[in-house]
């Protein structure tokens, strides 16, 4: 939405300072544009050592969404750089969007046949921070029976929102007919889901990824194509996994781009960004650089 970067850009002028934007260009625009910022406001793109050298006055990074594995947090304190992110404002974008893959993969990706529904259907949430709170608040009122595993959040909370906690993997795939992935991408998770996982759900079963792409295990995707036919799989197609798109007549549906993209959602992270950067105060400066590569070009 360009009224989000319009809406960033006007706050920022209005408070004395300028804002470079970098758009659809090149790691070498990004190192040329950093040379006098302040601040810098990323999505997707790397931030290392690199960049931080190019930047000797920078003070301050944003990420433009809870994840932050794309930011050297290492170099950043070497650098004595602050790092933000604005978690919870796509959660309930994302939860959305999980329930709408399921109810397609429920009604046979509306084939003409009836198919089934969600009610009383089992759903284990892995990882329930924002957007595993969301969902569980919808599959609450779709009457699901729901599950969640994650090693930081109390038995108690969950239980309070209606939530029987699991705490292992194993038993999250296997006592679920849908799995729905939040996890971050760090050194634990990554390629953390592989075959060993998948073929513990039940039949007919169904995995959805909204999180990031690194948690699936690449090299065991082609072992996992072999029993495609009694699960489907909902996965990062436009990341690298097109090969599990399509396998005996179940499709699936590329999650992690289009997840957190919409109008309202986009204008409310635009918010955030700003706050967190001038959080900052005195330290701020007078210039900033948002950093809007391809896939940010298109999901502002």
């Amino acid at each position: 939405a360009p009224a989000a970067v319009k809406a960033i850009e006007n706050t920022v002028n209005a408070s004395g300072n300028d804002l470079e934007v970098v758009e659809g260009g090149t790691r070498a625009d990004l190192l040329e544009a950093v040379k006098n910022a302040n601040g810098l406001i990323v999505r997707s793109d790397k931030i290392d050592g690199e960049v931080m050298d190019a930047a000797p006055e920078l003070k301050v990074i944003v990420r433009a969404g809870a994840g932050y594995d794309n930011i050297d947090l290492a170099a950043a304190t070497a650098h004595g750089i602050c790092v933000m992110n604005t978690p919870g404002q796509n959660s309930n974008a994302v939860a959305e969007l999980v329930f709408g893959m399921m109810v397609m993969m429920c009604r046979n990706q509306y084939n003409g046949k009836s198919g089934t529904e969600l009610k009383e259907k089992s759903l284990g949430i892995y990882a329930f921070g924002q957007v595993g709170r969301n969902v569980a608040r919808i599959a609450n009122g779709f009457g699901m029976k729901i599950e969640a595993l994650d090693k930081f959040v109390p038995d108690a909370a969950m239980e309070s929102e209606g939530v029987k906690p699991v705490h292992t993997p194993e038993e999250l795939f296997s006592q679920n007919d849908f799995v729905s992935l939040h996890i971050p991408a760090t050194p634990e998770t990554r390629n953390s889901i592989g075959y060993d996982l998948v073929m513990k759900m039940p039949k007919g079963g169904v995995l959805v990824n909204t999180a990031r792409k690194e948690v699936i295990d690449m090299t065991s995707k082609e072992i996992a194509m072999a029993a495609v036919q009694e699960i489907a799989r909902d996965c990062d197609t436009a990341l690298g996994y097109g090969s599990w798109q399509y396998k005996a007549e179940q499709a699936v549906c590329d999650a992690f781009h289009i997840a957190r993209a919409n109008r309202k959602m986009v204008t409310a992270v635009a918010d955030e960004i700003v706050k967190c950067a001038f959080s900052m105060g005195p330290r701020f400066g007078e210039c900033m650089c948002m950093a809007v590569g391809s896939e940010l070009a298109d999901w502002l």
